[in-house]
């Protein structure tokens, strides 16, 4: 359980009040716009659990909601947490439930750094005569 309130921190650490509208609008349908005015991200993710949206075993619905909200950083971290804490790999999330979105994982490539070899070189500019 630390481990997911660990994530939710880390999360809530990372969204702005920018982030949190867009997120809020992203899942207006399912949290009334009366509930979602000014709410923190923690108060947000907290509602979110009351409601049977979010637990420490089901992260579909914010894997789902950051996709659509363009957070791809956010997503990589719910995923790392899910195949690290969780143990659920690549290979088994799809046929898992705790899951939506198989595509999730064209999110870590944009993530993560480019090795030396991945790195384009420019060559320099032609001397002028």
């Amino acid at each position: 359980m630390a481990e997911y309130s660990s994530l939710l921190s880390d999360l809530s650490e990372n969204i702005t009040n920018e982030d949190l509208e867009q997120l809020k609008s992203a899942c207006k349908e399912d949290i009334p716009e009366d509930q979602s005015n000014n709410i923190s991200s923690k108060e947000w993710f907290s509602y979110l659990e009351k409601n049977d949206k979010l637990a420490q075993d089901n992260l579909s619905y914010i894997e789902h909601i950051f996709e659509i909200s363009r957070r791809p950083d956010l997503l990589t971290r719910v995923i790392e947490y899910r195949t690290t804490v969780l143990k659920i790999s690549e290979d088994d999330e799809i046929d898992t439930k705790l899951t939506r979105i198989p595509s999730a994982k064209k999110y870590k490539d944009i993530i993560r750094q480019p090795s030396e070899d991945e790195i384009i070189k420019l060559a320099p500019p032609p001397k002028k005569v």
